[in-house]
C-alpha cells in the first residue's frame, strides 16, 4: 500500500511543481518523502485559497474543512468538484481531484514526522485563511486591497514560507544531523529567513498578477512614503517612482538569501545531497532578484522569471561546485551577474 501511495504522490509532485521537483530529487531519501508530502498538502491549501470563486465563505469553509481532515479532527473531505472544474491549470485541477491520495500519504510516516508535517500545515493554512479574510477571493476587476505595514508583510511571509524553514530544519535535525543547542537556535533563525526569502521573491515577482486579482502585498504605509497608492502600481509608467521602494524590498530578499547561504554553511560537509537541495532554490532565487532589478515589474506583459533551461543548467553545475573547494562561492558570485 505504501508503495502505491508514494507512486501517486510522486506523480502529483512532478505534475504540479515546476521549480521544486528538481530540488526534491536532490534531497536525501530519509526526508525526501516527508518534505514532498508537505509541499503537496500546502499546494492543495494554496490552490483552494487562490481559486477564482465568487464567495469568500465558500473558500474559507473548504480550506478549514480540508485542514480539519488532514489534522485528524474530521473524517470526511469536502467536495472539491466545483473549484476543480474552474481551475485554469489542469494539474491543479487534478490535484484537487486527488486530495484523498495526498492526505493518505501521511499514513506512510511515523507519528513524529506526521506531527512535524501537520504542525507546519496548520501555520500555512492559518496564513491562507488570513489572506482570504483580508483580500477575499482572487477575482478579477475588484477593488485593490493592500497590506497595511511591513509587520504584516513579514508575518505573512513567515506564515506561508518561513514556517517551512522551521519544518525543513526539524526534519534535518531529526534524521540527518545534530548541532549544539546554541547552534540550533541560530540554525532555526536562518531557516526561517530562508523560507521568507523564497516567499519575498514570489511576492515581488507576481505584483501585476496579484493586482489583477485585487491583492497588493506591498504595504500601503510604505507606498504612501513614496507618494504612491496601490492603484498606482497598475500603471507601468510609474516604475521610476516605484523603483526606490521596490529595490528596498529586493534588498530585504537578498538579505534573507544571505542568511540562507549561512544556513547551508552550517550543514555537515558530508551532507552533499542536503546541501544541493538547499543551494538550488538559493541560486534560482538570487538570479530572479537580479532579473527583477533590471526589468519593469509593473508591466504585466514583461514576465520576469528564471527559465527552465537555466534551472536545468544550475542542476547540472551544482554537484560539481559542491565537490570543488570554493566552487559554491564562485557559483554564487557568478550567479548574481549572469545566467548559468
Amino acid at each position: 500500500m505504501s508503495v502505491l501511495i508514494n507512486a501517486k504522490i510522486d506523480a502529483l509532485l512532478e505534475a504540479t511543481s515546476r521549480s521544486f521537483y528538481p530540488t526534491l530529487k536532490y534531497l536525501p531519501k530519509k526526508i525526501r518523502g516527508q518534505i514532498g508530502l508537505l509541499y503537496l498538502l500546502a499546494r492543495v491549501a494554496d490552490t483552494i485559497a487562490d481559486s477564482k470563486h465568487g464567495e469568500t465563505k465558500v473558500l474559507l469553509d473548504l480550506l478549514t474543512s480540508y485542514n480539519d481532515v488532514a489534522q485528524g479532527r474530521s473524517e470526511t473531505l469536502p467536495d472539491f468538484s466545483l473549484i476543480a472544474a474552474i481551475q485554469t491549470n489542469e494539474n491543479e485541477a487534478k490535484l484537487l481531484q486527488n486530495v484523498q491520495d495526498v492526505v493518505d500519504g501521511l499514513e506512510v510516516y511515523g507519528q513524529d514526522d506526521q506531527q512535524r508535517i501537520l504542525e507546519c500545515l496548520e501555520v500555512i493554512v492559518a496564513g491562507q485563511v488570513l489572506d482570504l479574510e483580508r483580500f477575499g477571493p482572487a477575482n478579477e476587476g475588484g477593488a485593490i486591497s493592500a497590506l497595511t505595514n511591513d509587520e504584516q508583510l513579514d508575518d505573512y511571509t513567515y506564515r506561508v514560507a518561513g514556517c517551512v524553514g522551521v519544518f525543513w530544519t526539524k526534519m534535518s535535525l531529526a534524521h540527518l544531523m545534530s548541532l549544539t543547542p546554541e547552534k540550533e537556535v541560530i540554525f532555526f533563525e536562518k531557516g526561517i529567513r530562508f523560507g521568507k526569502a523564497l516567499q519575498m521573491v514570489n511576492i515581488l515577482r507576481d505584483i501585476p498578477e496579484d493586482l489583477r486579482f485585487g491583492r497588493c502585498y506591498i504595504p500601503r504605509d510604505a507606498l504612501a512614503r513614496h507618494g504612491l497608492k496601490p492603484d498606482d502600481l497598475l500603471d507601468h509608467t510609474n516604475i521610476d517612482r516605484f523603483r526606490p521602494l521596490y529595490d528596498e524590498y529586493l534588498d530585504i530578499a537578498n538579505g534573507h538569501f544571505e542568511a540562507a547561504v549561512e544556513y547551508i554553511r552550517m550543514l555537515p560537509e558530508g551532507q552533499f545531497r542536503l546541501k544541493a537541495s538547499c543551494m538550488l532554490p538559493v541560486l534560482i532565487g538570487q538570479r530572479t532578484v537580479t532579473l527583477l532589478r533590471t526589468g519593469n515589474i509593473l508591466n504585466s506583459e514583461e514576465r520576469i522569471k528564471v527559465t527552465r533551461d537555466e534551472i536545468k543548467a544550475y542542476a547540472r553545475r551544482l554537484p560539481r561546485a559542491l565537490l570543488i573547494p570554493g566552487g559554491v562561492k564562485r557559483l554564487l558570485e557568478k550567479n548574481k551577474d549572469s545566467p548559468p
